[in-house]
């Protein structure tokens, strides 16, 4: 280990959370070897749906590496989303929590492109790419390698302290630091409330999701027609889905974020079911104007609700 990499190593964890980050680990770059056989299989099923862009890059979704010239650490970051609030009319059409404020993924890059400026400013020069959720990294497998947490029976990360309602993000660099190398034990016991609860059965197995029946893919990914074998089971979902995360055990230590940009818009909580299936353009245009919503269109949107 280079001299100076544990105390790097710090300063980088301490600024990290300076930016509102809730929690930073570091793993060393490599081929992700458990990973491999997973992905394949996961491919090889079909579980991917329409998503043909999980076919591409394969060798570099297992090895940042091939991402970064030069690749030595992947720092793994986590940014809370958890709110309390939710849509006054229970009746309503609902979206995921994690859509009520401004898009992520522009929240998390500028907060990554701050902490990249911030460590060649003060460990020297850094060569590194920030990654939100939108290019071939394997984000859980890396946050759990630097022990975030372990991937629950969902495959969604899960902490012992906060649950699982928050971001994750990687900073791939080309300097040795201090690695987190105990990546935490998995908690889930015999617990099988996110299989059950899962009105599509999307959750096939035990950390294994066939991502085309996953309500977040029918109302998010999938553009042509939902299946009409869906019809009845999609528990009134218009934008994602939080069953398996409602239902986790863990979830009862999710604490409140205090991101500003992730507070919901002002008029999104209180439109009501009749508001939904009369949406005009305009009216989305404004209510999701800096939303990740944003992402299934007005047309997708109506669908959605229609369906």
């Amino acid at each position: 280990m280079p001299p100076n990499a544990a105390k790097y190593t710090q300063l980088i964890k301490t600024k990290a959370k300076e930016l509102g980050f809730m929690s930073c680990g570091i793993a060393k770059a490599g081929f992700l070897e458990e990973e491999a056989p997973r992905l394949e299989a996961w491919l090889k099923n079909g579980f991917h749906g329409e998503m043909a862009y999980m076919e591409n890059h394969f060798d570099k979704r297992l090895d940042p590496r091939l991402l970064v010239d030069g690749a030595k650490s992947v720092i793994s970051l986590s940014l809370n989303y958890y709110t309390d609030e939710e849509q006054l009319d229970e009746t309503a059409p609902k979206i995921s929590k994690y859509a009520y404020g401004d898009d992520y993924h522009q929240v998390i890059k500028a907060k990554l492109k701050l902490l990249l400026d911030w460590m060649n400013q003060h460990i020297g020069e850094v060569n590194g790419r920030a990654f939100v959720d939108s290019a071939p990294v394997l984000d859980k497998a890396w946050a759990k390698k630097a022990g975030l947490g372990w991937i629950g029976k969902n495959t969604n990360l899960i902490s012992k302290t906060t649950g699982s309602f928050f971001f994750l993000a990687e900073l791939i660099v080309d300097i040795e630091l201090d690695y987190d190398i105990a990546p935490t034990a998995d908690h889930c016991g015999t617990c099988t409330k996110c299989i059950d609860a899962c009105p599509t059965e999307a959750i096939v197995g035990p950390y294994v999701v066939d991502g085309s029946k996953c309500i977040s893919y029918l109302t998010i990914e999938l553009k042509n027609e939902i299946p009409a074998a869906f019809k009845g089971k999609m528990d009134n979902w218009m934008f994602g889905c939080d069953i398996c995360q409602d239902v986790c055990p863990w979830n009862r230590f999710s604490v409140l974020n205090n991101e500003p940009a992730f507070q919901p818009h002002p008029d999104l909580l209180g439109m009501t079911k009749q508001d939904w299936q009369e949406i005009t353009e305009d009216v989305f245009k404004k209510v999701f104007k800096n939303s990740a919503v944003k992402r299934t269109k007005f047309e997708g949107l109506k669908r959605n609700i229609s369906f």
